[in-house]
């Protein structure tokens, strides 16, 4: 019976996320549909599944599987403080930049959410909802960081200083509940040891960081196809400081947390983390999921009607113990979008799961509430999600493009600022009037007195993303170009014509990073690549396609092979660029994150695909 009730479950995670791909099922998270497959399975409807000890295994690593995931979803970046500018480009953007970053709101947003809950905690307790006020606040000020994750993923916002914002908030989420769970369980749980024990934990963690420190550099060295030395290592992790925490009297989710820190740390390679992802989520975690559904008796529960009354009570403490975070939010982004951010960090499922699971462990809460708390929370998971989607939309500061100035307006430079005007930010420059006549009715062209190093950095030419010196005077470049370095821009292109200008001062420029050219090497290059390869200049001025390059920033198609890309058949690409290296791809490469690709496409859908692939996700 044991095995049967397995593998129906495992049926039902493998049917569950192929029914909601073949239905478009995409409001709802997929630990939700999970929760509510395992209540269909369990006594609730058609009692197919029993719990037992196999399951009740697999459900606990499950549970320290997923938090073991979660704690290697914390961005330790996003606390970092802001770097002191150091350059004056640098310190004038951080003077223009928005005077609350998302630390600052994540933060207060976070204590305004942790004070709503304390409130709410001894409210239940004061009407007689809850008797343990502060188990109550813990639960109220959960967030769910995994649908919060997925969420964002989907909008494509982990980059934007909106979705850093809400991510942090929820990383809190699961940190300070998890924390607080332990404190309180050392406090009044049975097997309760000092609570100065519990930096024994923190201490291991220590350990193990120090020990596996250069790990992944000798990995790199070592057959990895039959040892999978990665994966060992995270087990080990997991169940070193499980083992640890339990010892000292604290929860071994704790422990799993606290390990996915260590591993985070550690820095894995990407495709270890997609095969822990694979372990956690392909087998374990759903089988926690359905398990939770299961134990859930929707019969036993509906029939109180002191349920019925918790159930509503408790969603609406789910909710108003979040609502500050909209007044926080409204400082920065705009109304729309604080009421979205609102609403998804109110969805919570993962550590209200695993509070309950302590909960239950230390008899502080009845199945009535227990039940009560999770069916709430899956009603803040449908709710949440559907309101984010329905309430988004882009922030002004998200829309900008990337600025390119030109120093030198001439028949070289004008019509390649015309072919980029739609998809970048251009201006114009020179100290020619009579460039300045011709050309200010076909590009954004501004003209200037002198182009003195001094004056030019005053008009604010150098306040760019990327500076294109196409100037003749091939001095004045060299001058300009440096500055514009020293400046602080990033991308400094100088063009020159003088072979013999050029060789003099080469090494100097590439090793400030400046990006050089010269004209009459191009037209080498390219009259070569016209006798061996005599589609090549068709190819190069072609309205109709071109070559484009990109760099490979969206999570969401690392690790794919090329000829799974949903764009594959609209484009070609003839080259990835990989850890210093050309590699030349074929249908089944693997696409690895920061790969560049040079590829040929026609310009609208090169426009999309740089977009798609080039957004931090």
């Amino acid at each position: 019976m044991d095995q049967l009730s397995l593998l129906i479950i495992l049926a039902a995670a493998l049917i569950t996320p192929l029914t909601m791909a073949w239905f478009r099922l995409t409001v709802l998270p997929t630990a939700v549909v999970e929760i509510l497959v395992g209540i269909l399975l369990g006594p609730s409807v058609f009692n197919l599944v029993q719990s037992n000890s196999t399951l009740t295994l697999l459900s606990n690593t499950g549970v320290i599987f997923l938090l073991f995931l979660s704690g290697m979803e914390i961005d330790f970046s996003l606390f970092n403080r802001r770097k002191q500018p150091q350059t004056p480009l640098a310190a004038k953007v951080a003077g223009s930049a928005p005077r609350y970053s998302p630390v600052f709101l994540a933060v207060s947003a976070y204590v305004g959410v942790v004070v709503s809950s304390l409130f709410l905690g001894f409210l239940c307790q004061w009407t007689g909802l809850f008797k343990d006020p502060w188990l109550a606040a813990i639960i109220f000020m959960t967030i769910s960081l995994g649908i919060v994750i997925a969420t964002l993923k989907e909008k494509e916002l982990l980059s934007k200083p909106f979705g850093q914002t809400i991510l942090l908030i929820a990383a809190l989420g699961e940190i300070v509940p998890l924390f607080a769970l332990t404190l309180y369980a050392s406090v009044f749980g049975n097997n309760s040891q000092s609570l100065w024990l519990l930096l024994l934990v923190f201490f291991a963690a220590a350990l193990l960081f120090l020990r596996f420190k250069p790990f992944f550099n000798f990995y790199e060295r070592i057959n990895k196809s039959t040892t999978q030395l990665d994966i060992r290592l995270a087990f080990f992790l997991i169940f070193s400081l499980v083992i640890v925490a339990e010892s000292v009297g604290a929860e071994g989710i704790l422990g799993a947390f606290v390990a996915g820190i260590v591993m985070k740390l550690l820095q894995p390679h990407e495709d270890t983390r997609v095969r822990l992802d694979a372990i956690g989520y392909g087998f374990f975690i759903p089988i926690f999921f359905m398990m939770s559904g299961i134990n859930l008796n929707l019969r036993t529960l509906l029939a109180d009607p002191a349920t019925l009354l918790l159930i509503p009570a408790f969603f609406a403490a789910y909710l108003f113990s979040k609502a500050i975070i909209y007044g926080i939010l409204r400082l920065r982004f705009k109304r729309g979008n604080a009421f979205a951010g609102t609403a998804i960090s109110a969805a919570t499922i993962t550590m209200v799961l695993a509070v309950l699971q302590v909960a239950k462990t230390m008899k502080v809460v009845t199945s009535q509430q227990s039940g009560a708390f999770l069916l709430a929370a899956i009603l803040t998971c449908v709710l949440g999600p559907l309101l984010f989607n329905t309430s988004y939309s882009a922030e002004a500061e998200d829309l900008k493009k990337t600025t390119v100035h030109f120093i030198g307006t001439n028949l070289l430079t004008v019509p390649v600022a015309q072919q980029l005007a739609g998809w970048y930010d251009i201006s114009m420059y020179t100290d020619k009037a009579d460039n300045y006549k011709t050309y200010n009715s076909e590009v954004n062209v501004h003209l200037l007195d002198t182009l003195e190093t001094t004056y030019v950095r005053e008009q604010g030419v150098f306040d760019a993303d990327t500076v294109v010196l196409g100037h003749f005077n091939a001095t004045k470049n060299y001058e300009l170009a440096k500055a514009a370095k020293a400046y602080g821009v990033n991308r400094v292109i100088v063009r020159f014509e003088d072979r013999n200008v050029l060789d003099e001062r080469e090494d100097e420029l590439t090793s400030l990073g400046i990006e050089v050219y010269d004209t009459p090497n191009v037209n080498i290059s390219m009259l070569r690549s016209l006798i061996e390869a005599p589609t090549t200049l068709r190819l190069l001025t072609s309205s109709t396609t071109a070559v484009y390059e990109v760099a490979l920033k969206n999570r969401r198609y690392t690790d794919q092979e090329i000829r799974s890309l949903p764009f594959v058949g609209d484009i070609t690409i003839s080259q990835v660029f990989r850890d210093g290296q050309f590699i030349r791809p074929t249908g089944t490469t693997l696409l690895k994150f920061n790969d560049r690709l040079i590829f040929t496409s026609s310009p609208d859908t090169a426009r999309e695909i740089r977009r798609e692939l080039g957004i931090l996700n």
